[in-house]
């Protein structure tokens, strides 16, 4: 790990409004009209967005030194990595609730701006928790070590709008109309003003975002305890991953080890954190795992279930015998 750094007020700054800039074109670029994205458009703002955080990271090993730079990588790929695994279950939400292709966009973009929101205020909170109660790393490392197991040996629940409680207490206090008005969350049903399905979709996919942020954010503590990179890696993946998800939403089901790799990964950040030493009490027993040797370790087992996937493809069981 990297020793402390200051971080000042004009470098939150800095990077918040290139964070807000980046967003603001990614939004004009389809605020003419609803459409479906192709498949160029979102290789080209994947590559684009992969790029920005490359050169973030660029910036960092020449401002801070090659310490912090890795330790971004590594929070980046990790971030972005076991958030995969929620691309399947945002388009299961759009397939469960008939979402059209071409207002998907629209509900993943507004998301954004919650999902960053939501990861400043679990990112802050943690980064105080860890400040103030050092050896809560070890839960954070028990609780990722165990979510692992359990995604490896167990299968875990897919959405269900129907039993989602956050839905069913907006169904409860708000009126929603029956069909979607266009691209708007909110119409005009029955005399009064009402949220549309699309709305629904929007919390649903907030509230999943909320699910795999309990997992990912601890995780990205194992690589780094600064908080500046804690968030400028998760913001980074995280805008990214809107844009990957028209890349590979299509074909995310075809990665059947992918579930396995994210396990994997969540068990490996887990034992990193019950091993690692840094800013805890000493043990009996210490070990010390590089970022460096994170990033590698984190991109191997993704690549790998990856490359299993498509090396194992999942059996065409309506093919005939």
């Amino acid at each position: 790990m990297s020793s402390p750094v200051e971080i000042t007020p004009w470098h939150w700054a800095g990077f918040i409004l290139l964070v807000l800039g980046g967003v603001a074109v990614d939004m004009g670029a389809f605020r003419s009209r609803p459409r479906s994205v192709s498949f160029r458009e979102a290789l080209l703002w994947t590559t684009g967005w992969a790029a920005l955080a490359a050169a973030f990271a660029v910036l960092l090993g020449c401002w801070l030194g090659r310490g912090p730079a890795t330790e971004f990588s590594a929070g980046y790929l990790l971030e972005l990595s076991l958030s995969l695994d929620n691309l399947l279950v945002i388009a299961l939400i759009f397939s469960a609730f008939r979402i059209p292709v071409e207002l998907q966009r629209r509900v993943l973009v507004w998301g954004l701006w919650g999902a960053l929101t939501l990861r400043g205020l679990l990112i802050a909170t943690g980064a105080g928790l860890v400040n103030r109660f050092q050896w809560i790393l070890y839960l954070f490392g028990a609780f990722l070590l165990f979510t692992g197991i359990r995604i490896l040996f167990g299968r875990e629940p897919r959405p269900d709008p129907e039993k989602n409680p956050l839905l069913r207490l907006t169904r409860r206090f708000y009126p929603v109309a029956p069909g979607l008005d266009g691209q708007k969350f909110l119409t005009r049903w029955q005399g009064r003003t009402a949220l549309t399905p699309l709305a629904l979709v929007l919390l649903a996919v907030e509230s999943s975002d909320l699910i795999f942020a309990l997992d990912s954010v601890p995780a990205v503590f194992s690589v780094t305890r600064n908080t500046f990179i804690l968030f400028s890696s998760n913001a980074l993946a995280i805008i990214g991953l809107r844009s990957l998800y028209f890349l590979l939403a299509s074909a995310m089901d075809r990665f059947r080890f992918l579930p396995a790799g994210i396990a994997l990964v969540l068990g490996f950040v887990g034992t990193k954190m019950l091993l690692d030493p840094h800013d805890a009490p000493p043990r009996w027993f210490q070990c010390v795992i590089p970022a460096s040797t994170s990033l590698f370790v984190i991109v191997g087992i993704i690549a790998g279930a990856i490359f299993l996937s498509l090396l194992r493809p999942r059996p065409n069981r309506s093919a005939a015998p």
